[in-house]
C-alpha cells in the first residue's frame, strides 16, 4: 500500500511543531539554570575547612579590580575567623601582565595580616576550569580534602559544579560586596554569562576562558595590558 505524500502544509505544521518543543524545553531549562544560580548564589555555606579558596578576577599590574578586592576582603574575613588554615589564591595573567591574579591576592592578603605561610597559590589557571584543576593539585600534595569557594553570587553555582567534579568536597561563601552583585546591568550581564558557560560546559565539558572573571566584568573593566 503505497503511504500518502505529506503537504507542504503538513510538512510546516511538524517542523512549527519541533520547534515549539525546543523552544519550550530550552525556556524551561534556561529557567531553572537561572533560578539555581539565584539560589546558590545567595546561600552562605561557611564552615570549618581545609581551605578557603578565591577565584580570580582581573587585576591591573598588582592592583585588584573591585570584583577581585570583594572576594579578597570575604575570603580574609573567613580565614580570620577561623574558618579554615589555609588561605589559597587563584589566576594567572594575559600576556604582557606584569603579575598574575594570584600573586596580586597573596599580596592583598598579607597586607591585610594573614600570614605569608597560610597563603597557597595556583597561578596559572586562565580559567575558572583550569584553577579548579589546579586546585585539585594543589589538595593532593597538601593533604587537603574540604574546601569554602569565594567568588560573586552568579559564579558559585558553577563552582560548586567544577569542584564537585574535581573530587573536592565543596561549600560556597559568596562575597556580597562585588560590583557584579550590586549594579543591575552588571547583574544581568553577569548571569547571561553564567548561563551560557554552564551550558558550555554541561554539553562541551569547556569553560570560557579569563579564570574568575564574568562577562559582566570583562565589559567594564578597562583593558590595560595588566589584568583580565
Amino acid at each position: 500500500m503505497t503511504r500518502p505524500r505529506l503537504t507542504w502544509r503538513e510538512r510546516l505544521r511538524d517542523l512549527l511543531l519541533v520547534v515549539i518543543v525546543f523552544a519550550l524545553g530550552a525556556g524551561a531549562l534556561t529557567a531553572y539554570t537561572t533560578f539555581r544560580i539565584w539560589q546558590v548564589g545567595h546561600q552562605d555555606g561557611r564552615r570549618s575547612v581545609d581551605a578557603i579558596v578565591v577565584l580570580g578576577a582581573a587585576q591591573y599590574n598588582g592592583r585588584p579590580s573591585g570584583a577581585l578586592a570583594a572576594r579578597l576582603d570575604h575570603a580574609i574575613e573567613l580565614y580570620k575567623e577561623g574558618e579554615a588554615p589555609f588561605l589559597i589564591t587563584t589566576g594567572g595573567n594575559l600576556p604582557g601582565d606584569l603579575t598574575t591574579e594570584a600573586e596580586t591576592g597573596r599580596r592583598y592578603a598579607m597586607a591585610r595580616g594573614v600570614p605569608e605561610s597560610a597563603i597557597l597559590m595556583e597561578n596559572t589557571g586562565s580559567s575558572t576550569l583550569e584553577s579548579i584543576q589546579h586546585v585539585r593539585a594543589i589538595f593532593d600534595a597538601h593533604g587537603l580534602h574540604t574546601a569554602l569557594f569565594v567568588s560573586d553570587r552568579s559564579h558559585m553555582l558553577r563552582v560548586l559544579r567544577l569542584a564537585e567534579d574535581q573530587g573536592i568536597e565543596a561549600w560556597s561563601s559568596p562575597t556580597e560586596t562585588s560590583p557584579d552583585d550590586i549594579d543591575q546591568d552588571l547583574i544581568f550581564k553577569s548571569l547571561v554569562h553564567e548561563l551560557g558557560a554552564m551550558g558550555l560546559y554541561v554539553f562541551v565539558n569547556e569553560d570560557p576562558g579569563s579564570a574568575g572573571q564574568t562577562g559582566a566584568e570583562a565589559s567594564a573593566s578597562p583593558s590595560p595590558a595588566a589584568g583580565h
